[in-house]
């Protein structure tokens, strides 16, 4: 099998309901689609949907420059071959693991088709199926945020992430104690702050939250005010932003920064990626996700199908921003939440089919 043309789309993703975060709110975002056509009846699709409008390494613009550097060099190479795929990426450019990772689920997609294959059997095999997913709780009143804590425990969600930061902590307190106050057993509670407060804050909340099950999420900006929030904590701590490539994260790992990791996906690299961190998290006996920042089904699959390989009792789920999605690509086999849980598409590769035309013309073709 070989390379024969790279096509780019661009598509603004509508959302049906709001999600807010410490820093912004995330409203409509343009998601990047990669389709790759062979010499072979296959093509293989690939997504990356950074989270708008937020600070961030990189945007759709830059990421649809990547691709223009990236797209002509993989005409006439195997896309079986992943690893030979990331050796001709990388003699073109350093960087650009947004479009890498979207030219690597692609690739994977068309491994999978060529074999017959869905790519979690690929990767080892489903541990999990359905796979278990978290729920955000967006930052809110103590009253609506334990409300809707209620409404999704009532639909069977076992993981809520409260969103908290970008006000006062006096404020994040109130709301986590009375989200903590209506939190079933056997439910976990994680606090994701996606970086909104100063090391004292994170300890401050902590000390006022220390009778409390549950587990921080990326309290600071950085890796370094994580670390030192962390020897203090009375709670567990996640690492998300700051878990950005294998080995900051195994160093995380040895040091004991870290008891756990939220993953994206194409910010290590696309699933060829999150496979070595999986290895890794499972020798460890560390507990891991893996989600996106946004997209729509391609990433939303991919996001399935490598969380689903995951050992159950170290998978914190695999979240996918289907709550918030106006429609889905395909409306058969495109990833949904049912009762806490999403289903493994069942075909080969990642298991949707994109109706022909659906992302109108490419923005971009190389060939």
């Amino acid at each position: 099998m070989k390379v024969t043309q790279v096509n780019v789309y661009a598509k603004r993703l509508a959302m049906t309901a709001g999600y807010n975060m410490s820093s912004a709110a995330v409203g409509d975002p343009e998601t990047t689609v990669v389709k790759i056509l062979t010499d072979t009846s296959h093509v293989g699709w690939g997504e990356i949907c950074p989270t708008g409008p937020l600070p961030q390494v990189e945007h759709a613009q830059s990421i649809q420059a990547d691709l223009g550097l990236l797209g002509p060099a993989l005409i006439g190479v195997d896309p079986e071959r992943i690893g030979l795929v990331h050796d001709a990426m990388t003699a073109i450019m350093d960087g650009g693991h947004g479009a890498r990772s979207a030219i690597d689920i692609a690739c994977w997609d068309l491994l999978g088709k060529a074999h017959n294959r869905r790519i979690c059997d690929l990767l080892g095999g489903a541990r999990m199926d359905p796979v278990s997913t978290y729920h955000v709780i967006p930052i809110g009143t103590p009253e609506t945020s334990a409300q809707l804590a209620e409404t999704l425990q009532a639909e069977g969600h076992t993981k809520l992430q409260l969103k908290s930061g970008g006000r006062h902590v006096d404020e994040d307190i109130d709301a986590i104690h009375a989200v903590a106050r209506v939190t079933r057993p056997g439910v976990d509670l994680f606090v994701d702050c996606n970086r909104g407060w100063t090391v004292s804050e994170t300890l401050l909340v902590s000390q006022a939250c220390r009778d409390l099950k549950l587990v921080i999420e990326q309290p600071c900006a950085t890796y370094a005010e994580c670390a030192t929030a962390r020897k203090h904590l009375h709670h567990p701590l996640i690492l998300d932003e700051s878990a950005t490539d294998l080995a900051t994260i195994a160093r995380a790992i040895s040091s004991g920064v870290a008891d756990g990791f939220g993953m994206k996906l194409t910010r290590i690299g696309g699933i060829s990626g999150m496979r070595a961190i999986r290895d890794l998290c499972h020798a460890t006996n560390t507990p891991t996700s893996c989600d996106d920042s946004w997209g729509g089904d391609i990433i939303a699959a991919a996001c399935v199908h490598v969380g689903s390989t995951f050992h159950p009792h170290l998978s914190r789920g695999a979240w996918i921003s289907d709550p918030y999605q106006a429609k889905h690509y395909d409306d058969l086999h495109g990833p949904r939440i049912v009762n806490g849980t999403i289903a493994v598409p069942p075909g080969p590769g990642l298991g949707i089919t994109i109706p022909d035309g659906y992302f109108g013309s490419p923005i971009a073709s190389y060939a």
